[in-house]
């Protein structure tokens, strides 16, 4: 029996919301009685991450805000860890220009009157004063919530809990009447995974699996998916979907700071599965070193590229194509630093490579020492 500092037993609580579906032209967007029925599936001890006792509450086709709020408030009253998932449309009520969860039910007109007030989820998670909070969100904003979002850059959430999900943009076709993508590949990695994954791998996981639409409000901000931050918690091994195509369209796409962001976390996890001098961990520092290439960001790009270069020297001989490919990236994004300083300060480590590998071309390794020499003169 675990007990809290109050003296009372820990339980835990899992909330599964379901908002009204998100339908353009007549095709689901997103479905969520759909996916609240996908995670009943699974043990509540799964989703919350805890063996302690649990209650779980689902609330699926509520019509009034005030039964939700109900629900919330008994929910952020628990003792133990809470987790709360919601899935449907973001909305907005456009007289007191406040963001809504769309309830069964709630048109334009009446969103003030049968949709949840967003702000309610902060104000009631805020005041917990024990217990860690997670917050898993799969949503769409209808075309009046999204402009909102843009504006923001963010959906407003509580300080003191864990968010993670997504909010799709308004344009994006839809399909059938199913468990949303993202979602889906949240369950599958909790299904596959023999040791529980920590929130924040399940959460960039689904998203690099989802191939969600361009534009998706990714949560948290790729900024703030911070690869440190996974690399505390244990690795789960996965048989997951792979996820570079999709990263390498965020990259293509322009989204670079996704792309990076993601395959810092797909690296962290190949560090922690197969070890940090493992063909697959030299392979995802390449991955990263081409998405700089790709952002322009030659200066990070020729390090991660001499760095996979000597990685790969330890355990390949200089002649293997992985190292002269290596080799060859570095070198290219090293010609590409237009800052004499940048250029000067990565010149030696490039050169040492070069030296070490015979069957490079003599013309590269005189050609990257002259470039060199001359840096090195124009600093005096």
């Amino acid at each position: 029996m675990q007990i809290d500092g109050a003296g009372r037993q820990q339980r835990g609580h899992v909330l599964l919301i379901a908002g009204d579906a998100a339908v353009r032209r007549r095709a689901v967007q997103v479905a969520p009685s759909a996916n609240l029925a996908a995670l009943g599936v699974l043990p509540a001890s799964a989703l919350l991450n805890s063996q302690i006792p649990t209650d779980t509450t689902y609330l699926d086709g509520a019509r009034d805000p005030n039964t939700v709020l109900m629900r919330l408030r008994t929910a952020a009253a628990t003792p133990g860890p809470l987790l709360v998932y919601l899935s449907g449309r973001l909305t907005l009520d456009r007289r007191g220009h406040r963001l809504h969860l769309a309830l069964a039910g709630t048109t334009a007109s009446t969103v003030r009157y049968t949709a949840l007030p967003w702000d309610w989820l902060g104000t009631e998670l805020g005041a917990r004063s024990a217990g860690p909070t997670t917050v898993v969100l799969d949503l769409v904003a209808d075309k009046a919530a999204w402009p909102v979002l843009q504006e923001y850059g963010c959906l407003p959430a509580p300080p003191t809990a864990e968010v993670y999900g997504v909010v799709v943009p308004p344009a994006f076709a839809g399909g059938v009447d199913r468990v949303s993508s993202y979602t889906h590949h949240w369950i599958d990695q909790l299904r596959r995974s023999p040791t529980r994954p920590a929130n924040l791998q399940l959460h960039a996981f689904a998203v690099g699996a989802a191939a969600l639409p361009p534009g998706t409000l990714v949560l948290p901000a790729t900024r703030e998916l911070s690869a440190p931050a996974a690399q505390e918690q244990q690795a789960p091994q996965v048989q997951a979907q792979d996820p570079r195509p999709h990263i390498h369209a965020l990259a293509a796409g322009g989204r670079h700071q996704e792309a990076a962001t993601l395959a810092q976390a797909w690296e962290q996890h190949v560090l922690q599965t197969h070890g940090y001098t493992s063909p697959e961990a030299t392979h995802w520092a390449e991955i990263r070193a081409d998405l700089a290439r790709m952002a322009g960001n030659y200066r990070s790009a020729t390090q991660l590229w001499i760095n996979a270069g000597r990685t790969r020297l330890e355990h390949q001989p200089p002649d293997a194509p992985e190292v002269l490919a290596a080799a060859a990236g570095a070198l290219y994004c090293w010609t590409q630093l237009k800052d004499q300083a940048e250029a000067r300060d990565a010149g030696p480590e490039l050169v040492r490579l070069l030296r070490a590998l015979p069957s490079l071309e003599p013309r590269l390794l005189r050609l990257t020492q002259q470039r060199l020499e001359v840096l090195e003169g124009s600093r005096a």
